[in-house]
């Protein structure tokens, strides 16, 4: 996988068109409803929906009893005005349970929508062979521990904030359009001879006056969008820069290039405030028409009922009831200009996510139309490899020999002669990249180690890391003891059972010592490595040596690398080269095909 220090962040273009925004929607709804979680977002879906509707009608009861309660204060009637605080605190106590019930729903849908997506890409991400695969598999593959944690986080959180949001709002629109239809009556306007009647007329003057201002809305603040993406952008690039500093830190400071970086960073620091400044005089602008425009709504709908209260038509209660509804239903209106960045962000968010998802899902069917390597068990436990071929990501490898044996407690030393030096053979031999050509035996029922220049250590105990992939519990004590000190690890046997992260405490000589007794441990038939020897024989040879000479005396060993002769741990060196012009040719591209990247 592309370590964050080697590849600064690049955008991801949106797929333009509808019909995709619908397609990718589908697939994520798909998604969250063939999980083992469905039941679960099944019935919290229901609940809130119920909760919902429960409190839009809470709502329009509340706004009707604007109407004996203004009434009480105008006819100064004591008795109903206690009466109406009364019936206040029963409606306020209700739609107090009712706030409290959706947000928990809420965030319940947020977090088990989040917990079934992620283990959706979890299962699709985790099948046998397919993360080795994906790293080869172009932009697409780059950093997927960010797509489905932080995307995935974002997505569902979008989700179910913008879907509640939209379903409410339509629905109390729908609720107060009828209170104001039954308040308001005709308008009459003479035209010469003519009269012009409007019936509900409040209802069309709240519809226009929330379209004006959500319009107005739209047209000042719709350059916001945009200007945040690049924002998040830049900000994004000044992070990368910042992490790369902190990782590089050694490195420049034998360099002395300190001040060089800080002028790197101060370069992106500006970049990024230069988007800020743009943002607040954006955000200036818009405040002049959602600042006045929220003013004048406190005395728009009086206003505007103004000719019904003045002709005796409407009580001081029914038009306290009339400025109720013009408010929910200029709030409910305006819902998708108030999210339009928050619409746009989700759409966004959506295309990364499902697009990881659907590469996850198709990406090797593409490749399963590439020649493949012929694979087969060999009948005496070595093997074999015959005109190998490895189709990589940029250029086609081959081995110079035609045919390859390799016994138990052989040593075998391939060098890496190809021009980009990232010829996936090592998951070719582990079965993972099938794609190239030839044939390839390997050994049945073998004990069979992969090491690798940084080796893997998971979260846990060095108990944990001797016997991975297997349990703990399978390491006894004097083994682990053993096997530590024998590679001058022996301070670390108090602390065999210590729960760290063993990765970020071990120097990176200490890793290559603990891979080593992790090879004590299990004692493998077979150990395949791409770096691991190298990086232990220039100071530790004779260690390396000495184990493989006596405890692992009965072990092949099959080392790719760039480097040369190992000595006693190479007895054999065949070459991997970059294929010729020709002979790429006759596979297609040489490398993956263009519908394997994203």
């Amino acid at each position: 996988m592309t370590d964050i220090a080697s590849e600064a962040p690049q955008p991801l273009p949106l797929r333009e068109g509808f019909s995709d925004l619908i397609r990718q929607f589908r697939e994520f709804v798909v998604a969250l409803w063939t999980s083992e979680g469905r039941h679960t977002l099944s019935m919290l879906t229901i609940g809130i929906v119920v909760v919902i509707i429960t409190t839009a009608a809470t709502q329009v009861a509340l706004n009707a009893w604007n109407r004996p309660f203004y009434d009480a204060i105008q006819q100064r009637n004591f008795s109903a005005f206690a009466y109406q605080i009364g019936i206040f605190a029963l409606i306020a106590a209700t739609l107090l349970m009712l706030n409290v019930a959706q947000a928990w729903l809420r965030e319940m849908i947020k977090l088990k929508s989040r917990e079934w997506l992620s283990r959706d890409l979890f299962a699709e991400w985790l099948k046998p062979g397919r993360a080795t695969r994906l790293a080869y598999a172009g932009e697409i593959g780059v950093n997927p521990d960010q797509r489905i944690h932080e995307d995935t986080r974002h997505l569902t959180e979008l989700s179910a904030e913008l879907g509640i949001g939209l379903f409410q709002a339509s629905l109390l629109l729908v609720s107060f359009l009828g209170v104001l239809w039954s308040l308001s009556g005709p308008l009459v306007i003479p035209i010469g001879n003519l009269t012009l009647t409007i019936p509900g007329y409040m209802v069309w003057c709240a519809l226009l006056y929330a379209a004006t201002g959500s319009w107005l809305t739209w047209l000042i603040g719709h350059p916001l969008v945009d200007l945040n993406t690049r924002r998040y952008q830049r900000e994004s690039e000044l992070r990368f820069a910042l992490v790369q500093a902190n990782q590089q830190a050694e490195s420049i400071a034998q360099h002395r290039g300190e001040e060089s970086e800080e002028r790197r960073l101060n370069l992106d620091l500006d970049n990024v405030l230069r988007m800020m400044r743009d943002i607040v005089g954006a955000t200036a602008r818009l405040t002049w028409v959602t600042a006045g425009y929220g003013w004048i709504s406190i005395i728009a709908p009086i206003v505007i009922a103004a000719p019904d209260y003045f002709g005796g038509r409407l009580s001081f209660g029914e038009l306290m009831v009339v400025v109720g509804g013009f408010y929910q239903v200029n709030q409910s209106l305006r819902w998708f200009v108030d999210n339009f960045a928050l619409v746009a962000e989700w759409r966004a968010t959506l295309f990364r996510v499902m697009t990881f998802r659907e590469v996850l899902r198709t990406f090797e069917t593409a490749l399963h139309q590439e020649e493949q390597i012929d694979y087969a068990e060999h009948p005496d436990g070595k093997l074999e490899l015959e005109n190998i071929g490895i189709s990589g990501p940029a250029e086609k490898a081959k081995l110079d020999s035609e045919r390859i044996d390799v016994a138990p407690g052989d040593r075998l030393l391939i060098l890496d002669r190809t021009r980009n030096g990232k010829a996936p053979l090592l998951p070719a031999i582990a079965g993972h990249w099938p794609w190239g050509s030839g044939r390839l035996k390997l050994p049945a029922n073998a004990r069979v180690m992969f090491l690798r220049a940084r080796p893997y250590f998971p979260k846990g105990s060095l108990r944990a890391a001797l016997a991975y992939p297997n349990e703990p519990s399978t390491v006894p004590d004097d083994d682990a003891a053993t096997a530590l000190t024998r590679v001058g690890l022996d301070r670390f046997i108090p602390s065999l059972d210590r729960t760290a992260r063993w990765w970020r405490k071990l120097s990176e000589d200490d890793k290559a010592k603990l891979a080593l007794a992790r090879l004590l441990v299990q004692k493998p038939q077979w150990v395949f490595t791409n770096g691991i020897i190298d990086a232990v024989v220039e100071d530790h040879r004779e260690l390396a040596v000495s184990i493989f000479e006596n405890e692992l005396a009965d072990t092949a060993l099959v080392s790719i690398s760039r480097r040369g002769s190992h000595g006693p741990l190479c007895r054999r060196i065949v070459h991997l080269t970059s294929a010729s012009a020709d002979e790429a040719q006759e596979t297609g591209s040489g490398g993956l095909p263009h519908s394997a990247e994203a």
